[in-house]
């Protein structure tokens, strides 16, 4: 490195090295160490690693400084920096050219400079530094980075003797939280706020795909904005909502952070039209107390009905997190949901809390609360369609070879027509499955010990109780066979009472006190085949199964939890196929399958079809249409198929025996992009069961699409219609096609911005939640929370 003077300037030859990257101290100090470490001898810098320069680096640029400058004494500048740099901001320095100004105590460093104090960066094409007022002025295509990443540009900035921006013209901040902040000009307060003057702010990209510069969809204008980097915080005063280059709307008190926290403040309000409340604005207050918990207080206005407030609390603790959300009101309904419409007028809500706490590695607590004041409540206010709000709790204990659930629930049905004193609360569930560390007989051991009580207001009381061990031994033979052997025993004991208030026979049990005893063994075998098949890996696995059981006092227990049966793909080879405890399928039985696999660039395809053979023929506890109740069930059977991510179709199926009619016919369908796609599902139960109210037949079609046209709009809409007779469902009598609901609207959504309107009809009365049309705008921005 070479450098050449004339007069008090001395530069560094353009282009020779980048210059020397060292730490110093102050800029008071620091800017001449620059200079000097870039006057040090070529053959030294280039030769040596920077911290090998480390104990050296003293001496050199105190003989470099004394040999540029003689008036400049080694030993009194160096003692000072060194009595600074443990108490002053360090600076990292680099740049392609440097000159140096020893008269008027100027340093000039050109060519992609590039400042770093600590957590805080400058880049620049030109950075002068006046040594004696501690001023560092930078200009030409700047970043300026802060210490929490937002980074600022602009063409000329002034930096402080602490390194922060000063006076600054013609900039943009961009938060790294996102969006954009630009204004004619800035200046820094003496507490450290940056004022703005005539300023901008927007989420929206200002560069579209193609690099040219582009407008954004939206942005908010002001008067003037107070950016506190210490709290992170931007303040609007005089802001105003432009949509599309159109001034729309004011925005008084608008505050956002820009580390991405969420911030005090009114949200945007929602506005819909329904049939039975009439014209809806609804408006919420978000309230950040801290930084774990929050607040959010929302008011419903209606032009039909009383008004409505809502509130949310949310808090993360030291060991969990749980929320309590609540709604108010007073409203007329119909009193008798099943005779003459009479009305009254009573408070309604509705509470919803839930939460989880880990107190340890293996211990936690979950609970949920659900609870409406009716049932009509939440589908006249549009909250929720939920038919049944159920509430639990549930201590676990999880580690690597035991189970613990200590559990209670409870249920308060919403559907028209049933009686809540039949749904039972249950208090306590009790559960307990440990797997034993050594094998037995080479298979593995699990214990299970489980309790449930069953409490009716109205209605069959059971207690259950049982312990049992299971045994499971997999092995795989030399022809590649998968050998899966399993062995269960069970004793269970019941107490029940009130049996005569449950309608269905079957599933009473005796009065009293009842035990019975379980054993179960089983030989599965799995023979897989691979193979080349279509340009892809086919695998094709026969699989067969015999289960065997002595007989078992089914009916003698209640039947709480094992209502629901169905023979289907996902359990025909469980050594029970009822979906709990309360029934065990008894006897001997052969199960055959056939799995299929086909997998290809893009593709993968996969079917699997069975069935099971019984070889005795009594069989009294499966009725008559569930697909297991004579000696031959029927064929059931799964295919699933599935293009990248454009297309997913699968079917699920029953097939009758004797006539291969469908019992059970279940289609989902998925084609498209996340912009344009259609859904479709359908599901048709024709089981022809008449004894078993838990069973009935249903026909149902949904369909849901979305066409994306414009670049940012789209229409979407979907809809859902009962398809059953009047035959398959007396109760309710459809008529063949009723429409459950239909949904249409159309919207517009960029990365920034979204906003549309939906219309919605709903076909079916329930209470004073009526039929009818509802209308809805939605509005969002993109870092506001605008909803």
């Amino acid at each position: 490195m070479t450098a050449g003077f004339t007069g008090p300037s001395r530069n560094l030859a353009p282009g020779a090295m980048r210059a020397f990257l060292r730490r110093v101290d102050s800029p008071l100090v620091s800017a001449r160490a620059l200079a000097i470490s870039a006057f040090a001898p070529a053959a030294l810098l280039e030769a040596a690693p920077a911290h090998a320069l480390e104990p050296i680096a003293g001496p050199v640029l105190a003989a470099a400084l004394q040999e540029i400058d003689p008036s400049l004494d080694a030993p009194g500048p160096l003692a000072e920096r060194e009595e600074l740099a443990g108490e002053d901001r360090i600076l990292d320095f680099e740049a392609d050219e440097l000159a140096y100004d020893s008269e008027a105590e100027i340093v000039t460093a050109r060519g992609d400079v590039v400042l770093r104090s600590e957590d805080r960066s400058v880049r620049a094409d030109e950075v002068v530094w006046y040594r004696e007022s501690g001023r560092i002025v930078a200009s030409g295509n700047i970043r300026f980075v802060d210490e929490t990443g937002n980074q600022l540009f602009t063409d000329q900035i002034e930096l402080t003797d602490e390194f922060e921006a000063g006076a600054i013209e013609e900039l943009l901040i961009a938060l790294r939280a996102g969006g954009r902040l630009a204004a004619r000009s800035a200046s820094r307060e003496e507490d450290g706020t940056i004022l703005l003057d005539r300023a901008a702010y927007t989420a929206c990209p200002v560069v579209g795909e193609d690099g040219c510069a582009k407008d954004p969809s939206w942005r908010i204008t002001a008067d003037r904005v107070i950016y506190d980097p210490d709290e992170a915080r931007v303040r609007f005063k005089g802001a105003m909502l432009e949509l599309f280059g159109q001034r729309l709307l004011p925005l008084p008190g608008l505050a956002l952070n820009t580390d991405g926290e969420a911030v005090s403040g009114f949200l945007v309000p929602n506005i819909r039209v329904t049939q039975v409340n009439g014209l809806e604005l609804s408006g919420d207050y978000y309230w950040r107390l801290a930084d774990n918990k929050d607040l959010r207080l929302g008011a419903y206005v209606f032009s039909a009905v009383a008004p409505m407030v809502s509130a949310e609390w949310r808090h993360l603790t030291g060991n969990g997190a749980y929320q309590v959300t609540g709604y108010l009101t007073q409203s007329s309904r119909v009193a008798d949901l099943t005779g003459q419409a009479t009305t009254e007028s009573d408070p309604r809500g509705y509470l919803f809390a839930n939460g989880r706490f880990q107190f340890t590695e293996n211990w936690s607590l979950t609970g949920s609360v659900r609870a409406a004041s009716d049932r009509t409540f939440l589908r006249r206010y549009d909250l929720s369609r939920d038919d049944r709000l159920r509430s639990t709790i549930n201590l676990e204990r999880i580690d690597e070879d035991s189970y613990l659930s200590l559990a209670g629930w409870a249920t308060q049905t919403l559907r028209i027509n049933a009686d809540q004193g039949q749904i039972p609360v249950a208090l306590p569930a009790f559960d307990y499955r440990h797997i034993l560390d050594d094998p037995v007989l080479g298979g593995e051991i699990q214990l299970q010990a489980n309790t449930l009580a069953l409490l009716r207001t109205d209605g069959q009381d059971t207690q259950r109780a049982f312990a049992g061990a299971r045994w499971d031994l997999r092995t795989l033979t030399g022809l590649g066979q998968v050998v899966t052997f399993s062995a269960l025993v069970r004793g269970d004991i019941y107490h029940t009472s009130d049996t005569g208030s449950t309608l269905t026979e079957i599933y009473r049990g005796n009065e009293g006190w009842t035990g019975r005893g379980i054993a179960i063994g089983a030989i599965d075998v799995e023979w897989p085949f691979v193979g080349e098949a279509f340009g892809g890996t086919q695998v094709l696995k026969p699989r067969i199964q015999f289960v065997a059981s002595p007989p078992i006092e089914n009916l003698a227990v209640p039947n709480e939890d094992a209502r629901a049966i169905d023979l289907e793909d996902s359990n025909l080879f469980a050594l029970n196929r009822f979906p709990g405890y309360d029934r065990v399928e008894d006897g001997a039985r052969i199960t055959w399958g056939l799995d299929w696999e086909l997998q290809k660039p893009g593709w993968r395809v996969k079917t699997t079809v069975g069935q099971s053979y019984r070889l005795e023929d009594k069989q009294d506890i499966f009725p008559v249409g569930t697909g297991l109740s004579e000696r031959v069930s029927d064929f059931v059977g799964r295919t699933e198929v599935r293009y990248r991510d454009f297309l997913a179709f699968t079917h699920r199926f029953r097939l009758d025996k004797d006539n291969l009619a469908f019992r059970r016919n279940e289609i989902d369908a998925a084609i498209g992009s996340r912009r344009t796609y259609l859904e479709v599902g359908y599901l048709r139960l024709d089981r022809n069961i008449q004894t078993v109210e838990d069973l009935q037949d249903r026909e149902e079609f949904r369909a849901a699409a979305r066409v994306a046209f414009a670049n940012n709009w789209a229409v979407f809409g979907s809809g859902v219609f009962n398809l059953t007779s009047a035959e398959e469902d007396p109760v309710f009598a459809p008529d063949g096609f009723e429409p459950i609901r239909t949904r249409l609207g159309v919207s517009y959504q960029d990365d920034c911005l979204e906003f549309g309107f939906t219309w919605r009809r709903d076909f079916i009365t329930a209470g004073d939640a009526a039929r009818g049309n509802s209308f809805q705008l939605f509005f969002a921005l993109r870092n506001l929370g605008f909803r």
